[in-house]
This record gives C-alpha cells, structure tokens and sequence, in this order.
C-alpha cells in the first residue's frame, strides 16, 4: 500500500530535477555566450528536450561544451522522469483502478450482508463483531484513512457519503440483510436512515445516538432499532459494580460460532417447521438449549411456559448450542 506514494515522490523528484537543468542551462548560456534570457531559456529548452532546432546564435568551442553536458543531463533527467511516470501508472493508477474493479464485483456477488456506515472507533467494533459471527459486512466512509483501515482488516469498503443514493446503492443496499448507521453525528445517521429507508422502506435499520433527544427524530426517520453506546456502557459499568456476575453472564453469551454456547434468535416463518408447535415439543431431544423469550404479536414473553404454540412471525431468543439450535429452526443472525 505505500509503494504508490513513493513512486509518485520519484516523478515529483524527477520534475524538480528537470527545474534545476533548465535554470542552470539558462544561466549558463547568458554566462557562457552572453544571451539574453529569452534566447538562453529558448535554447535550453531545446536542447534538454532534443528537437533538433537550429541553434539561436553560432555557439563558440566553450557554448559547444556547455551544450554538450547539458544534453547528456537533461536526456538523463528526461528519462528518469519517464520510467517513473510509466511506474506510477502501472503500480499505482492501475493497482488502484483494478482494485477497486474487483472489490465492487465483490460487493455485487453479495446477498443478505451489513452495510456499516462509518468505520471510527464504534464502527470498527461492529465490523469485529460480525466478522467473528461470520456476517459479511461492507463499509462505507469517506475518510481515506478510515476505508484504509477497513482494507487492512479484510474488509469490503465503499467510499463515499453515505447519505447519498448512489453511495448506498454501491453498497448494495437492495440486497443487504441489514444496514448500521454507525457515524459520530446524530444528524448523519438521521439522514443514513431516511436516505436508505428512501431506497428500500423494508430494509432493517439499526442507528446509532448520542443524544437521548434524538432518538425520537431518528424513528420518525425509519430507525428499527436504536443503540445509545453511553448508555449502554454506563449501564454495564454500573451492573459491574452492583452485580459482576451478571456482566460476567452476559460477557459469555456474545460468544462466536466457534465457542460452546452462543444467543440467537430464531425464526418462526414457513422455512422454520416451527408453526403451530408448542415450544416444549420444539426442544424435544435438546439437552443444551434455554429459551429466554419470544417475541410474539402480543408483545415479548419472558421466561415462557413450555406449553405457548408459535405463530408465523414469532422470534425466539434462546441460548444454547449451535448445532442444536440449527437443528431445531432456521438460525436468523439479526
């Protein structure tokens, strides 16, 4: 990544380089042969570049040496700043052109990704947490830093201002599972979220807020969901103090797909199997899996019996094992 900039430092060294031959030719003309400034640089010119005019004035023996030099010199310049010019356009111009070609084919291969809009200190967190679930994700910022540390960490990234169609778009939005308004400003998810309700009104959109009074213009925009950081983490430290082994519970639940006990939800729809059956016959055969609660039409039911049937649409969140949990229903990861 950094082989670029040095390539196009060489084309600058070479150009200033050049600068240099032609102020010394000109000076040395007017020194040597007594030409005026016109006459001198006209013939520098000529000379470093090897048209093959005819010479201004009759050089005398000391113009024929000077000119001579001066040749050989600026032909060496010349020719120093034409290999890193063809060196920057294949290694950078080129490197970036074919680069960029192959990660929007990438992103247009994707279905049912996460597009993160913005990649600072929340945004990285959130692209870590899916990429340890295996949840692809895109990313889009516009600060080249940001998108170059997003490369650095295997990630698919789009730059560009998020609040635009064509940038969301890019991201592939129409196929998205998901999409985080991740920015520092409240006023920047605002607009991520209506721009990408404006696009797709059923896509799923999780916003991050500062402020608490935000959180009602960020719904009135199209919000699913809103997660306040500060609230969250002051809540956690409070809970730390008060009650440690529950933050240790919850510590343990976040686990990947590699560990030995992940939370989830799971799907009540037609792919399930789970319509109509009672929960009790669903973890029928499951040693190692605790329903938490359902999210029903009726609202959330914590700690439900065994005996509640499933309707079309229900969410179960359970804790357990992921090979039994993928046994038992279609695992959604939202």
């Amino acid at each position: 990544m950094n082989q670029a900039p040095a390539v196009y430092t060489r084309v600058i060294k070479g150009f200033a380089a050049l600068t240099g031959v032609i102020a010394i030719g000109t000076a040395g003309y007017m020194i040597v042969e007594g030409w005026s400034f016109l006459d001198a640089f006209y013939m520098t010119v000529t000379a470093v570049t090897t048209v093959g005019f005819r010479e201004v004035h009759e050089l005398d023996d000391a113009g024929r040496v000077f000119t001579a030099f001066l040749v050989l010199f600026g032909v060496g310049v010349a020719f120093y700043i034409l290999t890193a010019m063809v060196a920057a356009i294949i290694e950078g111009d080129l490197r970036q052109v074919f680069g960029a070609r192959r990660m929007k084919s990438q992103i247009e291969k994707l279905t049912d990704h996460n597009i993160v809009c913005g990649y600072g200190r929340v945004g990285e967190e959130i692209a870590r947490e899916l990429s340890d679930r295996n949840a692809p994700a895109v990313v889009v910022d516009r600060d080249p830093q940001a998108l170059e540390r997003a490369r650095s960490d295997g990630l698919l990234v789009v730059e560009g201002d998020a609040t635009k169609d064509e940038t969301l778009v890019a991201a592939g939005i129409e196929r998205c599972r998901a999409l985080i308004a991740a920015s520092d400003s409240d006023a920047t998810n605002t607009y991520i979220t209506l721009t990408a309700k404006g696009l797709r009104a059923e896509v799923f959109v999780v916003s991050r807020v500062s402020t608490l009074e935000v959180e009602s213009k960020l719904r009135q925009a199209g919000a699913d969901r809103i997660v306040s950081p500060y609230a969250i983490g002051g809540r956690r430290l409070a809970l730390a103090a008060l009650q440690p082994i529950i933050t240790d519970f919850f510590e343990m639940l976040p686990a990947t797909a590699s560990g030995e006990r992940i939370v989830a939800e799971l799907a009540v729809d037609e792919h399930s199997g789970l319509i109509g059956r009672e929960l009790g016959d669903m973890l029928a055969g499951c040693r190692d899996v605790v329903v938490l609660a359902v999210q029903g039409a009726g609202g959330m039911s914590v700690g439900p019996a065994a005996s509640l049937k499933l309707s079309s649409g229900d969410r179960i969140v359970v804790v357990g094992d992921e090979d039994e949990l993928r046994s038992i229903g279609a695992l959604a990861r939202r």
